[in-house]
């Protein structure tokens, strides 16, 4: 790994709004840069630019190749992860880019960041101090080595196993991601008191409790209701009855919290009933947790089908966590019935267990994206499809 000079970050912090392409064929004007160096730096950066603005305008610091970028926590969803855990000494054994080893130390005394690639983990630890995260301590070795030769005792061990396959294709199940997870876990509780491991949200979070077992809390976290990341802690003697939390981080910082257990999800019987004046969407993180029954007691909201996980009531429920509109009409799926009532043809159209998608509902009804109305096609609790025509509440 190697840092840059003064003129080199210059370069870089002048052309970060640049396409990276463009800068390659201007390249001649620039002599005595090492441009396609540069020009990665940038492309990286701006890949980073939504997810960890700070460390993307750091001129300092030092990025790696795009793919760990990608693979990067956002700084909300790892600050999020450092308010779950304490103590003395927490282990990242997948370290990479480092941007949740960076937060965790904001909140346990100690971290060991471990990456397997000598050049990511050199890049990672010129981060840390230029960030001033001096209680950070790296070792470019595996997990499975680190483990090997680790005789301490840590208060968490944390995991974020690589999710990509030797053709870059996109992996979800455990005991395909690198480290197994599975091979692991008999050690892993040795070393320490608890386990966080970060899974992907395309994982059946059933199939992977089962599979983990000794499961004593989830989280499903999702920023600004797109779900980035499903958390597990695994503990020696978890309780008896497992809690699932559904989070999501909005714009502003504030975090949405809905909690409750799986057990109890199976023995609700929500109530089923026509659409009302107030219609709900929960957000994607209630939803990937499955607490389609759990919200319905929470909230008092009715539900118009099992399948369905849209929600209505008569009296607004303005703390309902996810999108809420008001019910202004109720249609069949016809054309010229829905296009009577859309003049402008221009609506935001979303599906919920319906026969249809909403790129074949475009195609043949000709409504255009955008606009103030708000289209659900969905199946009420009377096996009939029905179009809500909603607006903002």
């Amino acid at each position: 790994m190697r840092t840059f000079t003064k003129d080199e970050k210059q370069f870089i912090v002048e052309h970060l709004q640049q396409q990276p392409a463009t800068l390659m064929l201007q390249a001649s004007r620039y002599p005595g840069l090492p441009v396609a160096e540069l020009v990665q730096q940038v492309q990286a950066r701006q890949k980073a630019m939504s997810k960890l603005p700070a460390w993307a305008q750091n001129p300092d610091l030092v990025f790696p190749a795009n793919v760990s970028v990608e693979q990067s926590s956002s700084e909300a969803t790892a600050a999020f992860k450092a308010s779950l855990v304490a103590g003395k000494l927490l282990v990242d054994l997948t370290g990479g880019f480092g941007a949740d080893s960076y937060y965790f130390s904001k909140t346990v005394a100690q971290v060991i960041h471990v990456e397997q690639n000598q050049e990511l983990s050199e890049i990672a630890s010129h981060n840390f101090t230029i960030l001033g995260a001096t209680n950070i301590k790296t070792i470019a070795t595996t997990a499975a080595a680190f483990l090997e030769t680790f005789n301490g005792h840590a208060d968490y061990l944390y995991l974020d196993p690589a999710r990509r396959g030797d053709r870059s294709e996109k992996l979800h199940l455990l005991r395909d991601c690198e480290p197994d997870i599975l091979t692991l876990l008999p050690v892993l509780l040795q070393k320490a008191d608890k386990v966080l491991l970060k899974a992907s949200p395309m994982l059946d979070i059933d199939l992977a409790v089962s599979q983990l077992g000794k499961v004593a809390k989830v989280w499903v976290v999702a920023v600004q209701n797109e779900c980035k990341e499903v958390l597990y802690l695994l503990e020696q003697n978890p309780p008896a009855t497992l809690e699932t939390e559904a989070v999501n981080i909005k714009a502003d910082g504030s975090i949405s919290v809905f909690t409750f257990t799986p057990a109890q999800e199976q023995t609700i019987h929500p109530p089923y009933t026509d659409p009302q004046q107030f219609i709900y969407e929960p957000n994607a993180a209630i939803l990937k947790a499955g607490a389609y029954k759990s919200i319905t007691r929470q909230f008092a909201v009715g539900k118009l089908h099992p399948n369905s996980h849209l929600y209505t009531s008569e009296v607004l429920v303005s703390d309902f966590p996810g999108r809420i509109f008001r019910c202004v009409g109720v249609s069949k799926y016809s054309k010229k019935e829905l296009l009577a009532k859309l003049p402008q043809k221009q609506a935001n159209i979303t599906v919920r267990n319906f026969p249809d998608t909403v790129a074949n509902i475009r195609k043949k009804t000709g409504i255009k994206e955008g606009g103030n109305h708000y289209l659900f096609f969905t199946t009420d609790m009377h096996q009939k499809p029905i179009v809500l025509f909603c607006e903002k509440a």
